[in-house]
Order: C-alpha cells, then sequence, then structure tokens
C-alpha cells in the first residue's frame, strides 16, 4: 500500500497503512510511513550498490539516545544488541554463582532464560505471582522481570517493587518489551532495562536497547566484544589491543543495518510525542473494551493496553475476529488484542461487533 492510500490511519502526525483492524502491536508493531519510505530507499540503494554503512551510526546514535529518553535512563548507560535474550545473556553471566533469581509466573523466557541457563554455576530461578514477588523481592540476588506481561498485558507495580528494593544489593532487571512505546517509564532506579524495537517502538526486528547501572557494567565482561564495541568504531576494525569504548557501548552488538534505521526514526518520533496523551489513547481504548466485555479492570496505576480475552467470554474468538479483518494473537490459551497510538474506537467496536 502506498502513502496516501484512503485506507492509511493517521496518528499524532504520522500515517499508517495497514492499521484498520490491526490490533496485533504486542506481536509486532507497525511502521509509520516515513520509515518504510526511507527504508525503501536503502532497499533500492543496497540493490544499486550505493549504500554507505557509516551512514548507519547516526540512526544508531539517535536511537541510543531516544531509548534513553523513552525509559527514564542515560544516553551513555545504553548499550544496543540484537536480541533481548542476547543483551540479558552479558549481564547472566556477570551475576555471582550460587545467585538466586526471582521472577514471575509465566514469564516471557527471553526474560528468564539467560539467568537459568547458568543452572550449571548454581543459578536458581523461582517464579512467584506478582504479590509474593513485591513482598520477597528484597530476599532475592536478582529479580528480572517484565514491566507488562507479554501473555496478559498485566502491569506490574514498577513503585512498589522500586520501593522494595531500595537500598539493598537485589540487581533490578526490567524488561520493558511490551511497555515502552505506549507507556510513560521512569526507570532510572533500575540496575538493567531491556526492550526490542520490533512491538511498540515500531521498527523493524533485529536491534534492541539496555541500560545499566554503573554497578552492573563494572561487573560485566564484553564477551561480544566487536569493532563497532570500540571507542571510535572505524578505528578499531583491525589489530590488537583491545580497545572498547569507556561507556556501555563497549558491549554494544554491530548494528543490524536497518533496525539500527528504523530505530534511528521511530523511536526518536515517540520520545517527541505528548506520552501521557499517547498513553491515555491506548490505555481509554483497552479499558473500554474491559467494561464492554465485562472484564476486570486494571487497578489503578496500573492500566494496561493490552487486552487478554479468555475463553470463557467466545470459545472461538480468534475464529471471529479473524472473520471480521481484526488481527490479534492468541497467547497462553487467550486471544490476546493490544491498542496502539494508531488504533482508534472503529478498532474497538469492530471487535465487539464480531464477538457479539
Amino acid at each position: 500500500m502506498t502513502s496516501g492510500s484512503p485506507a492509511a490511519r493517521h496518528a499524532f502526525g504520522a500515517e499508517f497503512p495497514g492499521a484498520v483492524g490491526f490490533l496485533n502491536s504486542p506481536t509486532y508493531g507497525l511502521p509509520p510511513t516515513f520509515l518504510t519510505d526511507e527504508l525503501s530507499e536503502h532497499l533500492r540503494q543496497w540493490q544499486a550498490g550505493t549504500m554507505a554503512p557509516p551512514s548507519f551510526d547516526e540512526h544508531v546514535l539517535r536511537g541510543r539516545t531516544a531509548y534513553a529518553a523513552l525509559t527514564g535512563t542515560r544516553t551513555e548507560s545504553v548499550a544496543m544488541g540484537g536480541s533481548v535474550s542476547a543483551l540479558l545473556a552479558l549481564v547472566a553471566a556477570a551475576v555471582p554463582d550460587g545467585s538466586r533469581v526471582a521472577t514471575l509466573a509465566g514469564e516471557f523466557t527471553s526474560t528468564t532464560f539467560p539467568f537459568a541457563a547458568h543452572v550449571g554455576r548454581g543459578v536458581t530461578v523461582t517464579e512467584l505471582p506478582p504479590e509474593e514477588l513485591l513482598d520477597a523481592a528484597d530476599a532475592y540476588d536478582v529479580v528480572t522481570v517484565s514491566l507488562v506481561q507479554s501473555a496478559s498485558g498485566a502491569v506490574l507495580d514498577a513503585e512498589a517493587l522500586r520501593s522494595r528494593l531500595a537500598g539493598t544489593d537485589v540487581l533490578s532487571v526490567v524488561d520493558v518489551t511490551q511497555a515502552v512505546g505506549w507507556k510513560r517509564l521512569d526507570l532510572g532506579w533500575a540496575d538493567v532495562t531491556v526492550g526490542a524495537v520490533y512491538k511498540w517502538l515500531l521498527a523493524p526486528r533485529g536491534t534492541a536497547w539496555m541500560s545499566l547501572s554503573d554497578r552492573v557494567a563494572d561487573a560485566m565482561t564484553p564477551l561480544a566484544a566487536n569493532w563497532y564495541a570500540g571507542e571510535h568504531p572505524w578505528s578499531t576494525i583491525y589489530g590488537l589491543p583491545l580497545r572498547l569504548a569507556g561507556d556501555a557501548r563497549r558491549f554494544d552488538a554491530s548494528p543490524a543495518w536497518f533496525g539500527a534505521l528504523g530505530s534511528g526514526l521511530t523511536l526518536p518520533w515517540l520520545a517527541s510525542l505528548d506520552a501521557a496523551a499517547v498513553e491515555a489513547h491506548c490505555v481509554g481504548l483497552a479499558n473500554r473494551l474491559r467494561a464492554e466485555l465485562s472484564l476486570p479492570p486494571s487497578a489503578p496505576g496500573c492500566e494496561s493496553a493490552i487486552v487478554s480475552i479468555p475463553a470463557g467470554v467466545s470459545a472461538d474468538a480468534a475464529e471471529l475476529l479473524a472473520g471480521a479483518g481484526i488481527r490479534a494473537a492468541v497467547r497462553a490459551g487467550a486471544v490476546r488484542v493490544g491498542f496502539h497510538l494508531y488504533n482508534t474506537a472503529d478498532d474497538l467496536d469492530r471487535l465487539v461487533d464480531a464477538l457479539g
């Protein structure tokens, strides 16, 4: 679909072809036209042999800076990788032998498997329900959790976790993949935040960002050290000695060009928006759906843009929604929908009508 198509949605100053009926942002977000136009141009340059790899450096810088702004962290604390799990593998490798790790029951495995893989060093991972996790977090060495749960959309009380861990040595790891882009975040207190760009951040898959506290960064080894992790990447392509960046860039992976391109375009755009307005828009639609389907409301302060529709609402919900042109996903036995900034009440009404 080309720019200017009558089926395209316009939201917050950007155009989104394909947004009508698309409620699958927790799986992947839709790119705005300003990104796909730029991506198409770079694909043409690649095909013609005129693409200049150093041109992606500016997009890396913009993406890094915008991730910091969107999460309330420091730009110099942010590292770039290819996925959440690859970045967390560096963190998990740095925890001491015998560390006790707490997480939420049913947590997305990219947040837990990097730690569980160290069972041979005596690292244990314990799954807890949310209330118990918040009560017992300070009894563990590491807490690794998603701020917003992938399967259900449940939002963790971040302030309660921060308060529980304040003044302790517990390492806090917060996966923001299902939150950043629609939810206002202020996570400068967390030792680690990590997020992939291809969902609510609307960029191509292949790039993720991670912020690190000084104490965590100091304990980590740049196990994937490479030329792009150098202080001046284009001067660290060949030869020893090892010469890495002094800040979190020493943990960078070499950029996946088109994921980096997207990060440098969509993340700064999202960071420029009125974050409160974006969150109110997304949560408002989700709350209306919960009311329409008589689902329990979110707890105050923990409202979510993701709604899980249990089988009890409609046993064949997935088929009904697909027949109505609603794109969603099935996770943990329930239909999962997500409302992003390009969704409207028309999508909500179509969903409700489809379920009867």
